[in-house]
């Protein structure tokens, strides 16, 4: 009879239904039942019904054919949930039992088949809220009415730049400490279970992520891109810790710590007991991936120590120095402390030139030139700088750019203004006792040469009058060089030298000695201008005489040969003499051979031919000699008796006629006659 009755029944229903009981859910859906009637009613706090429960069914249907009767079923179909390559799956269960308290996501459980199989979560003690797990790239049929399920892009970290994670869910953090614990296993944070069961805590994590592709529950992990930390050439990272152990009392800088890679591992930083502070370790230049949230970096420049300088430095890490022996204390000059390296003061040991990796803030440095320093005191005028001291960059910033001239009274009460140079030196092994004594080159130069030069002039010029002061410029600028470099060796700073570049006295002063000086300066124009009259008549004289040269060498030459001349004249005269005195002998003996002879003769002429015919013979002589005709040509006469008449005209008339007439005594008589 029941089986009748449930034939009929069937036999009813299909009739009254026909087509509507079978349901059909294709290959990419998934279908939602709703049991209306025939069943138990849903738990308190339940929203999706268990097998044989009244409401919407956790088990979804598969693609197929199903008899579903109208009345008993609703059944919906929908479209499989895809989660493409570049996306991941938040998953939000609707029914679950209840989170535990403090709890925000709700745990993994076992056979759900990625959230498939809503009965088997239930079963299984899925919990009710946002859910650990999440759903990779591919197709999913999933009761949407149980789960509600968020499409969102997977988290992209470009290179260069770094992932800075902070955990919504998990443990408390310590008291005292400032980020998470490294949770080991959860895969650059996609597996939130593993995050959360291996002790993951709450807050901002220790841990990183590197560059790359992640499927990772952004409802669980917040996720902030940062930029890696980049350190360019000529740089360096200095690198403060925001969490560890607190420093030491009186230390300045956290010591070194091993095995942090550079400060990329954070955890083992801490493991190794780094403290926070100011770090001794420092990055050099290239890209690390530092989480910024353990670890602010500045940026410094290196320290760079150009030719002619060296770098003193004053380390704030190390030990105490209270171990130096005597020998140590007298070789540092009894003063601040030089210390060898790896102890806390001012380090012995300079820094040459070159680049340094310098972490400024263990090592303080101060860059101190050892090649010689200028430093000027002179007037500014005209709106042009005058540089104070001549250094190079690095150690120009912190000095003085202009002193005045200095302004000293002489003895006598006259005010002085005063241009000075200055050259010092600081030798590379005095450097450091020049810094533990004065502590900078900026303090050396304007609390100790400047004062110290200033009083050295004051009291040179105190002793001395002001017109001699500039007078002796050159001893009182030696006398302050001397006093100035015994004052600067106190300091290890040697003096090269100190120059006065210019004096300049009180107007009245200067009226008075431009006066004696132009007064002196005209009595010597004066005497100069005698010299030069004497010099130019010198000069006329001398000219004159090159003008006359040639006549002045021809009357030299003239001279010579007069001289010459009168030598041989005289030397030809005392030969002439002797040769007239010889033959004025041999004249004189002729002549009075001759006188002798013509003596004899005569007196025979006149016992011949007697002495008035001799008389004129000699006449007629005289007569012919001097040309004169004083006689006819043809004189006719007669003779004496004796003969005489004659032969004195015979004579007279050859005399006359320059005709031989024949010697009056070789003819006489009748044929003398006839001639």
């Amino acid at each position: 009879m029941n089986v009748e009755l449930i034939v009929l029944a069937v036999v009813v229903v299909l009739l009254v239904f026909g087509g509507r009981m079978l349901v059909s859910v294709r290959g990419s859906e998934v279908g939602i039942r709703e049991r209306r009637y025939l069943g138990r009613s849903l738990p308190e706090a339940r929203v999706v019904a268990m097998r044989g429960e009244i409401g919407f069914q956790a088990r979804s249907l598969k693609p197929g054919l199903y008899v579903l009767p109208p009345f008993l079923y609703k059944v919906s179909r929908e479209e499989m949930i895809v989660v493409q390559d570049e996306q991941v799956g938040l998953v939000e269960s609707i029914d679950g039992l209840p989170l535990q308290p403090g709890q925000i996501f709700a745990r993994h459980v076992a056979s759900h088949g990625n959230f498939q199989d809503g009965e088997a979560f239930l079963h299984n003690g899925g919990q009710k809220g946002p859910q650990v797990d999440v759903l990779p790239p591919g197709k999913y049929r999933i009761n949407s009415y149980l789960f509600h399920v968020r499409l969102v892009p997977v988290t992209t970290i470009p290179p260069g730049h770094v992932g800075v994670a902070s955990a919504r869910d998990g443990s408390v953090i310590q008291a005292g400490r400032l980020l998470a614990q490294k949770a080991e296993g959860h895969n650059s944070f996609q597996d939130g279970e593993t995050f959360l069961k291996n002790g993951g805590q709450r807050g901002p994590q220790i841990e990183v992520i590197l560059p790359g592709r992640y499927r990772i529950n952004t409802d669980l992990f917040q996720i902030e891109v940062k930029e890696a930390t980049v350190i360019e050439a000529n740089q360096v990272g200095l690198v403060t810790a925001n969490d560890g152990q607190p420093l030491p009392s009186g230390d300045l800088v956290a010591p070194h710590v091993e095995h942090h890679n550079d400060f990329q591992d954070a955890p083992a930083f801490l493991a190794s007991r780094g403290l926070r502070g100011p770090q001794f370790d420092l990055l050099k230049p290239g890209t690390y991936y530092v989480n910024p949230l353990m670890f602010n970096v500045k940026l410094d420049e290196v320290m760079v120590v150009n030719r002619g300088e060296v770098a003193v430095l004053v380390s704030n890490v190390g030990g105490e120095p209270d171990w130096l022996t005597t020998e140590d204390r007298l070789r540092s000059g009894q003063e601040r402390y030089v210390v060898p390296a790896g102890c806390r003061g001012i380090q012995v040991e300079v820094a040459g030139p070159g680049a340094y990796y310098l972490n400024r803030w263990a090592y303080i440095p101060y860059i101190i030139p050892t090649t010689n320093i200028t430093i000027d005191w002179a007037e500014q005028g005209g709106g042009e700088e005058v540089a104070g001291v001549t250094l190079s960059k690095s150690g120009l910033s912190a000095l003085p750019q202009v002193f005045d001239e200095l302004t000293v009274i002489s003895r006598d009460g006259f005010e002085m203004q005063v241009s000075v140079k200055v050259i010092i030196r600081i030798r590379p092994d005095q450097a450091p006792l020049m810094v533990s004594k004065i502590g900078s080159l900026h303090n050396l130069v304007e609390h100790v040469v400047h004062p110290m030069i200033d009083s050295c002039f004051r009291n040179q010029a105190s002793s001395t009058e002001a017109m001699r002061f500039m007078q002796d410029r050159t001893l009182e600028q030696h006398k302050i060089e001397k006093q100035a470099r015994t004052e600067l060796e106190k300091y290890h700073v040697e003096i090269v030298s100190v120059l006065i570049s210019q004096i300049v006295l009180p107007q009245n002063l200067m009226e008075i000695q431009t006066k004696r000086v132009i007064a002196t300066q005209q009595q010597e124009m004066y005497v100069e201008q005698q010299r030069a009259e004497e010099k130019r008549i010198a000069t006329d004289n001398t000219r004159a005489t090159a003008d006359k040269q040639p006549d002045l060498v021809a009357a030299q030459v003239g001279v010579q040969i007069a001289e010459q001349t009168r030598q041989q004249t005289i030397i030809r005269a005392e030969g002439e003499a002797r040769a007239i005195e010889m033959l004025g002998q041999a004249s004189g003996k002729k002549v009075l051979a001759v006188g002798s002879a013509t003596a004899e003769a005569f007196q025979k002429q006149v016992a011949a031919v007697g002495q008035l015919n001799l008389t004129a013979i000699e006449v007629a002589k005289s007569i012919a000699a001097a040309g004169l005709k004083i006689t006819p040509d043809i004189l006719v006469g007669a003779g004496a008796a004796d003969g005489s008449s004659g032969i004195f005209s015979a004579f007279l008339a050859q005399l006359l006629t320059g005709k031989d007439v024949g010697h009056p005594l070789a003819a006489s008589g009748p044929a003398a006659e006839n001639r």
